[in-house]
């Protein structure tokens, strides 16, 4: 029987202010790990692969979002100006062969042999980036999901929906450019790799934002930063393989990520001006519900854990790693000069010490991750044509008890440690094909239910193996 979930639970952490106070649900997971409540898969045709349930919606208070109807002026002078008019901007063509062209066979056959030079895990991360790319769709919903900025016509002429429009155009030249090029290099079973594209659209994607700007903003901050690292590190990888174009196709791409991730930040920035405490309350909590990957539901129609054994890959690879991760963290830390925050609420002070201490955690946990990073089984990926690859796939070794009232060990978010409980069975080992549905959160805790039956559990990160023990440091 297939595993039927292998999503973490989210939406935890210090609370925003009253007004904007949400229920409390699963703590936050691992750093390449999707950050939804639960996840299912389920079989009718007119229903999505992946379905995400009990999710937070607008925890936006309603003052706040007069900030954003008075940012409006400030937006259209520091944001639009990011974006580049379309007659100067790149667009696919310029790198691939031209079709009219009496050398248009030539230069095919010189992109495929070139291609063929470049190994299959590169192109599982080439792969899974482009269908990340290719589900736009999703994002432009989800921007427009969001309290205050969003489109509310389709062709709003406000600042802020002038740019999501905008931003969704150039981004939908990266997935356009990568597909064109898989296409061509022969390389890739394109029929499987569209198929996912479709579920991963039809799935949506869960990132935690709750209609919540501040939340939404960070979000993309973040996200717009990883983007820019992976793609920056598939042309760093194209160009040792010896394939200049594709170095050139993928660094392009990264350009304008960085572009984009300047203007995300710049909104943030704003908002670290003007509110302070809500702001940093709102960069802890989505740093402790896991920035979710966007493609978190991916799904091929075979793979379960497609998302987790690519991931697998590209941190082997070097593409997009904890450390980066980390980094990334980081990176946003200093770059809105969260420690030196002055005149914050309580709250916002307890918020601003989470996060400022949170990148060196991550760095010690990836630190013990690296001695595992390369044991794990073989795996199969339909992108390309079922040859096998190194991955992790997630293991639990469970312990429990038969009463519903008693989880084996619970995790208190609180103190962020484990408290075991009076009833424990001896562990067992379940492998992936066990039939449980499973709730993970904090840094690689899970609740696993089998058959209805409570049981407390230690999980093994599938990105990396490292058990929750491990994430959380000696004395656990």
């Amino acid at each position: 029987m297939a595993l039927r979930a292998s999503s973490p639970a989210s939406h935890v952490a210090a609370p925003l202010p009253p007004c904007g106070r949400r229920r409390r649900a699963s703590g936050v997971a691992v750093a390449m790990a999707s950050t939804i409540n639960r996840v299912k898969t389920v079989k009718e045709p007119y229903t999505p692969p992946r379905e995400v349930h009990r999710q937070v919606t607008h925890s936006l208070p309603a003052q706040k979002k007069e900030i954003f109807d008075s940012l409006q002026p400030w937006a259209k002078d520091n944001l639009l100006n990011l974006l580049k008019p379309v007659e100067k901007s790149w667009q696919p063509q310029d790198f691939l062969p031209e079709p009219s062209s009496d050398g248009f066979y030539d230069e095919v056959k010189e992109l495929r042999e070139r291609a063929k030079e470049i190994p299959d895990e590169y192109f599982v991360c080439l792969v899974g980036d482009m269908v990340t790319e290719e589900a736009l769709p999703t994002y432009q919903t989800m921007l427009n999901t969001l309290d205050g900025v969003r489109d509310e016509t389709g062709a709003s002429p406000t600042t802020w929906a002038v740019w999501t429009r905008a931003w969704t155009a150039e981004e939908n030249r990266h997935g356009d450019l990568l597909n064109k090029y898989m296409y061509l290099s022969g390389r890739v079973d394109m029929k499987q790799t569209e198929k996912t594209i479709q579920y991963l659209i039809g799935s949506g994607m869960d990132p935690g934002t709750e209609n919540n700007p501040y939340l939404g903003f960070l979000y993309t901050s973040f996200q717009e930063r990883a983007t820019f690292i992976s793609h920056g590190n598939t042309a760093r990888h194209a160009k040792e393989y010896g394939d200049l174009k594709l170095a050139q196709i993928c660094g392009t791409i990264a350009a304008d990520e960085k572009r984009h991730e300047t203007a995300y930040t710049k909104i943030v920035e704003k908002l670290f001006e003007i509110d302070p405490s809500y702001t940093v309350m709102a960069f802890a909590d989505m740093m402790r519900k896991k920035i979710t990957m966007p493609a978190h539901l991916m799904y091929d129609g075979k793979d379960n854990h497609l998302f987790e054994h690519f991931s697998a890959v590209a941190q082997r690879l070097g593409v997009y790693t904890a450390k980066d991760y980390a980094d990334i963290l980081e990176f946003l830390v200093q770059r809105w000069k969260v420690a030196d925050l002055t005149g914050l609420s309580g709250e916002g002070r307890r918020a601003q010490d989470f996060v400022c201490t949170l990148a060196p955690r991550i760095r010690r946990l990836d630190e013990r991750a690296q001695a595992r990073a390369k044991q794990g089984p073989v795996i199969p990926f339909s992108w390309i044509y079922d040859r096998k690859h190194p991955s992790f796939l997630p293991t639990f070794i469970l312990g429990g008890c038969q009463h519903r009232q008693c989880l084996g060990r619970k995790f208190n978010r609180v103190q962020g440690t484990y408290q075991a409980s009076n009833c424990m069975v001896p562990m067992q080992h379940l492998d992936a094909d066990a039939d449980i549905t499973v709730q993970e959160g904090g840094f690689g805790f899970s609740r696993a239910r089998i058959r209805g039956l409570c049981y407390g559990s230690r999980w093994a990160n599938p990105m990396t193996g490292v058990k929750w023990e491990q994430w959380l440091g000696p004395g656990v």
